[in-house]
């Protein structure tokens, strides 16, 4: 079975270092949030008209489309073995869940208050995936 392991900006490392004991088939899965490029399009028709050409959030779809792509292939090669990608683009914590559905093991990283544990280690979108996954989690603390 598949084990799924979110690939987060600033954590992505350790999910990946924790991920290698727990399985052989991988699918690394980055999640870019629509709502930046959604606004800059909606300011944008807003304020200037719908003049395509110089819509901001276009660009800002193939800044976080190019960002995504480094980041997995960085992952893949930390990961060391063979694996699937999938950079998906939505409300994060809904498409982590939605992708995490039928798999062996979701691996995540705490992203919050890392001083302590407690709930606040969890940031809002990580604590709904871990309230609403359909499969087991390994949370892992970020090295």
């Amino acid at each position: 079975m598949t084990v799924v392991v979110w690939i987060a900006d600033d954590t992505w490392q350790s999910c990946v270092d924790a991920a290698r004991e727990h399985g052989s088939d991988f699918l690394l899965l980055h999640v870019s949030d629509h709502d930046v490029p959604g606004a800059a399009h909606g300011a944008f028709a807003g304020l200037f008209g719908r003049t395509p050409s110089h819509d901001p959030g276009s660009r800002l779809d193939h800044l976080a489309a190019d960002h995504a792509a480094k980041l997995l292939e960085a992952a893949a090669a930390r990961l060391g073995s063979p694996c699937a990608t999938s950079a998906r683009v939505g409300r994060v914590e809904h498409e982590v869940v939605a992708a995490a559905e039928g798999a062996s093991l979701l691996v995540l990283c705490r992203d919050g208050d890392i001083s302590h544990a407690g709930p606040r280690s969890l940031g809002p979108a990580t604590r709904f995936v871990v309230d609403h996954a359909t499969c087991p989690v390994l949370l892992v603390w970020p090295t």
